[in-house]
């Protein structure tokens, strides 16, 4: 696990409090991050509201929480315990790999072994559910089996990245909104963390069709051309790599039976690039994913609607304008797969 000094602010004190009292305990991880102990995620009763309470606020204050198990989760229970937060519920999109266990549709089973889960997926930096319109609010990752050798998950922390930004990349991206390849929805590139309240910039990597932009000082839109949608998401991917010199970002190393919950809307996150390498050469890695159904729409502001049709012609002009597959290809050396 790669450490810097976090620019994060501290623990709230009357959160670690209220998780104390129940006879837990939460400690930060450096830079982005917090583990927590105390709490058996076996049990069926769980912690009072207060508790998941103050957990949830420290997860969009820090980005993501890691709770170690020192036995094998069972499948249910790591899918209740995704259920605590956010939206409360359940929001499954992906396929079902035909090694997960009973055939659970919650259940997005990754593996750098086609036999036993699906391959390469999240090479690019992004959030999950960029296809909806409120995304998932959460994520759950359950580390089934770890590689020997190492590959994890590339934390960044999005308040802190924009806060990182030169002062016109701020204005600049305010105006700005993604499209989605896939389903044509709308998304600010810019926004209000709905819990922390810090400015957090969002963008999916590998799953954008179009980004418009907002006329200063008049009305009216445009599509940025492929060299400016060039620039900005090797802008994007160059501010989230940065965190993990400068206090925002994390290179996060997985133990067997960890459980991992994200604020998808706090934190950006991206496979390390030894994930995928084959078998021989880092052994076997199995995870379980899980997703959280949204609690708001992620709406884009200046009038613009919730949903376009990529598919279709474009309402603003020339520029970039991909529906379908991965979107517009930023880098043709890039892996992308979703």
């Amino acid at each position: 696990m790669t450490t810097h000094a976090s620019t994060l602010p501290p623990l709230d004190t009357s959160r670690v409090a209220t998780i104390e009292k129940f006879g837990a305990k939460i400690t930060p991880l450096d830079p982005v991050g917090a583990e927590v102990e105390g709490i058996d995620l076996s049990s069926e009763e769980g912690p009072p509201v207060e508790v998941v309470e103050a957990l949830e606020r420290e997860m969009a204050e820090r980005g993501f929480l890691v709770f170690r198990n020192d036995q094998q989760l069972e499948v249910d229970d790591f899918l209740r315990v995704s259920r605590w937060w956010g939206g409360k519920e359940l929001h499954s999109t992906h396929g079902v790999h035909p090694a997960t266990p009973g055939g659970n549709p919650h259940i997005f089973r990754l593996s750098n072994d086609s036999r036993h889960g699906i391959p390469g997926v999240g090479p690019q930096w992004h959030n999950d559910g960029s296809f909806n319109t409120s995304t998932f609010s959460h994520a759950g990752y359950h580390i089934i089996r770890p590689p020997e050798k190492g590959g994890g998950t590339y934390f960044a922390h999005q308040g802190a990245a924009y806060d990182a930004l030169p002062e016109d990349r701020k204005e600049f991206w305010s105006r700005l909104s993604s499209v989605n390849s896939g389903s044509g929805v709308v998304h600010p590139l810019v926004h209000v963390h709905p819990v922390s309240g810090r400015r957090s910039i969002w963008l999916h990597l590998g799953m954008t069709g179009a980004v418009i932009e907002k006329l200063p000082n008049e009305a009216g839109f445009r599509l940025l051309n492929a060299d400016e949608l060039r620039q900005l998401c090797r802008e994007y991917n160059d501010i989230l790599n940065a965190g993990l010199d400068n206090g925002y970002a994390i290179a996060f190393e997985y133990q067997e039976n960890d459980c991992v919950f994200i604020d998808n809307l706090a934190v950006a996150h991206r496979a390390a690039p030894e994930a995928h390498l084959p078998v021989e050469e880092q052994g076997l890695r199995i995870m379980h994913r899980s997703t959280v159904r949204g609690v708001q729409d992620l709406a884009p502001g200046f009038g613009l609607p919730l949903q376009l049709n990529i598919r279709g012609a474009s309402p603003f002009g020339d520029g970039v304008w991909h529906g379908g597959g991965v979107g517009f290809r930023w880098d043709d050396r890039a892996r992308m797969q979703n």
